[in-house]
């Protein structure tokens, strides 16, 4: 899939502020500074189209580009630990969790894991979040550079291992970079294998129903 066109839509506060859309979705999630946004940059060839920043947890609302006028692509808030009374659990903010759970358009969850890491708990507790989840999840490392290939394909395996020995899934991994673009590709086909395809011109499927907004 060739990415013709990316463009920012709008910007969501929760999933009742969410377009209103019959386009499809595939969502971008991850630890806080796990480089979503440099990754949507990469996927769309635009330097600035997400904006990229040094602070963890910048991005606080959910994001939606659309991509090809045919699918939107949601970066959503990075997430993290919260204390409880039995110890530690993953924390994200209702609206990220009612999106992922009750947003119909949504077709695909890319949990993103910076590759240079060993598991971490974090990320385990989201992909086990995510086995209640009804949409399906990939798992993408990023910062995948050449320079440090053997430490990254090391620890994909030991991921690999690690949701095995926790009787978790093991869905698809693909590996990418956005210094090297690496993974742009293969992210990108998997991406179109899952969405529905794209309607020919003049059907009027796919139409952003902006239009309900008004007078309602």
């Amino acid at each position: 899939m060739k990415i013709e066109s990316a463009e920012f839509l709008t910007s969501a506060k929760d999933l009742e502020d969410c377009p209103r859309s019959s386009l499809p979705e595939v969502a971008f999630i991850g630890r806080s500074n796990v480089g979503k946004s440099s990754l949507v940059n990469m996927l769309t060839k635009q330097k600035s189209l997400a904006k990229v920043s040094k602070k963890p947890g910048a991005t606080k609302l959910l994001n939606f580009f659309t991509m090809n006028k045919w699918w939107n692509l949601v970066d959503l808030p990075g997430y993290g630990f919260a204390q409880v009374s039995k110890g530690k659990q993953v924390d994200f903010n209702e609206a990220v969790s009612g999106y992922l759970m009750g947003r119909t358009q949504l077709k695909l969850i890319c949990a993103l894991v910076d590759a240079r890491n060993e598991p971490m708990e974090l990320d385990l507790g989201f992909l086990n979040w995510l086995e209640d989840c009804p949409v399906p999840h990939v798992i993408v490392f990023t910062k995948t550079d050449e320079e440090q290939e053997d430490i990254w394909r090391r620890n994909m395996d030991i991921y690999q291992e690690t949701l095995e020995a926790l009787e978790l899934r093991v869905p698809e991994m693909i590996p990418c970079s956005s210094v090297d673009r690496a993974g742009r590709g293969v992210l990108l086909q998997y991406i179109q294998g899952v969405l529905p395809k794209k309607p020919k011109k003049g059907t009027g499927t796919g139409v952003q129903l902006n239009w309900l907004k008004k007078g309602s």
